[in-house]
């Protein structure tokens, strides 16, 4: 598994969309910071197929200091949940997480509608 960085994405971005690297960043920088400040806002945020994002109460618990064995009270706080969209769940739970290029990007292979088989012709008889 390999982990693709900020700068990474924004290469590849900008090859595909042939825009220079630098708008590239700017475009995906203030998507970014678009999704922090509505999270920060309380917002919950539906990208379709993509997923949601959403902010979620944990509640105040009891934990231990790994270091020391110490138990220590955790405050209740907000924590950005995320849950997975139908697409990226297909996408995700193929082998090796692998996108299959047959469905170019629509609906998975098991949706999609098969043509019906032809039936073979049958001979006509032969006159030996």
């Amino acid at each position: 598994m390999a982990t693709i960085t900020k700068k990474e994405l924004i290469y590849r971005i900008s090859e595909k969309s042939g825009q220079k690297k630098i708008v590239t960043k700017n475009i995906i920088q203030a998507f970014i910071d678009e999704i922090i400040d509505e999270l920060g806002q309380g917002n919950r945020l539906e990208f379709r197929e993509f997923g949601v994002f959403e902010l979620k109460d944990r509640a105040a618990r009891k934990a231990r200091n790994p270091r020391t064995g110490e138990s220590v009270q955790v405050p209740a706080k907000k924590v950005v949940h995320f849950k997975a969209g139908r697409l990226m769940k297909e996408k995700i739970s193929s082998a090796g997480g692998e996108a299959d290029p047959s469905t170019n990007g629509s609906a998975s292979p098991a949706l999609t509608p098969q043509p019906e088989p032809t039936p073979p012709t049958p001979e006509p008889p032969s006159l030996s």
